[in-house]
């Protein structure tokens, strides 16, 4: 089952997932392999791309899937309440504990708990991760009794935890612990050529919760979604694929169903001026450079070639919310190349 903004879709994909292309097929290959030891996983990949569902696959496909599954955000919680709920709590070890509760940890002895954006957990809970990961115990928060648990561990994030290790943000060791089997996520525009089978898949799911008849997606349709950067993945798929539904009586899935960002015009923003297309960008660029630069002593076009260059990277990264290597392939360059033209345009903050 696929379950996504609080409604279960039916599918015979790969427990859950959708997409039997060569990227996706080496994720299934890993998933099924590590399910079968008891090695910690840690996902990756950005927001969207189903690290959940991989983790429940390992835990299903697992000697632990008569045990319990469970599933802790680590970034929706504080740093005190996080602590609680992963190691518990006696009565009175701080003023709303009321009583005894038992944490997620102990929760999934026997089975399989997944720590999900294990990146924003702060350094002091860190070390008492780490711990739980050696040594398979921790006390309660308020106790000293030691609490021994036997679970796997699933990790998930959509960052570079290497990146937050330089910038001293994450523990290495926690790191090493955490990455004996990486699973790499890859994105939707990694994996194009698995969109006409998610595009098929969510029409046919959503025309039957609104009772109507499945649209057929054109060709032209599954090109122009090919050419989208998806920066929120599988998710903004079905979101537009749900709108779709929702929006159509007829029988196609057309082009002019989709919202106007994904067919390459700007989109709409309450309170912004609007700029329809890249011509009428590039016309303000060149009158703006040509009253700026008339003087300049190497002509008019190399600036004001620079000028739009700078403007087209900019809009692009933000298209992209920053991902380098997205922008880098809807600009048709190398990613060293991006990384150059970032640097010597400024646009370091734009980028992640």
């Amino acid at each position: 089952m696929v379950t996504t903004n609080d409604k279960t879709l039916s599918t015979d994909g790969f427990h859950g997932m959708i997409g039997q292309g060569k990227a996706m097929s080496e994720v299934y290959r890993l998933t099924e392999q590590v399910a079968k030891s008891s090695a910690t996983v840690l996902l990756t990949g950005e927001t969207g791309t189903g690290k959940e569902l991989i983790a429940r696959a390992i835990h299903d496909l697992s000697p632990r899937s008569s045990g319990p599954f469970i599933r802790v955000n680590c970034g929706a919680l504080s740093e005190s309440l996080l602590e609680s709920e992963l190691f518990g709590h006696v009565k009175g070890a701080f003023t709303s504990a009321n009583e005894n509760r038992t944490g997620r940890f102990e929760a999934a002895h026997g089975g399989t708990i997944f720590l999900d954006e294990i990146n924003s957990v702060s350094f002091h809970l860190q070390v008492k991760l780490l711990r739980v990961l050696q040594e398979h115990e921790f006390e309660r928060v308020g106790d000293t009794r030691t609490v021994r648990v036997d679970c796997r561990f699933i990790a998930a994030t959509n960052c570079d935890l290497l990146t937050e290790i330089e910038e001293g943000n994450f523990r290495e060791d926690l790191y090493y612990r955490l990455n004996v089997v990486p699973i790499y996520l890859p994105s939707l525009s990694e994996r194009t050529e698995d969109i006409p089978d998610l595009v098929n898949f969510f029409l046919k799911n959503y025309a039957e919760q609104e009772k109507k008849t499945t649209l057929q997606p054109l060709q032209a349709t599954l090109d122009m979604l090919k050419t989208y950067s998806w920066p929120g993945n599988v998710r903004e798929l079905q979101n537009y694929i749900e709108r779709a539904v929702v929006l159509t009586d007829g029988n196609e899935l057309k082009v002019e169903m989709l919202p106007p960002h994904v067919r390459g015009m700007a989109p709409v923003r309450i309170g912004k001026s609007r700029k329809t297309d890249l011509s009428s960008l590039c016309k303000e660029l060149v009158s703006r450079g040509f009253n700026e630069f008339q003087n300049s002593k190497n002509g008019l076009h190399p600036e004001i070639v620079s000028m739009v260059e700078k403007e087209l990277i900019l809009q692009m990264l933000k298209m992209c919310q920053g991902t380098q290597t997205k922008t880098a392939t809807r600009l048709g360059i190398n990613r060293n190349t991006l990384h150059k033209k970032i640097e010597d345009y400024g646009l370091q903050s734009e980028a992640r």
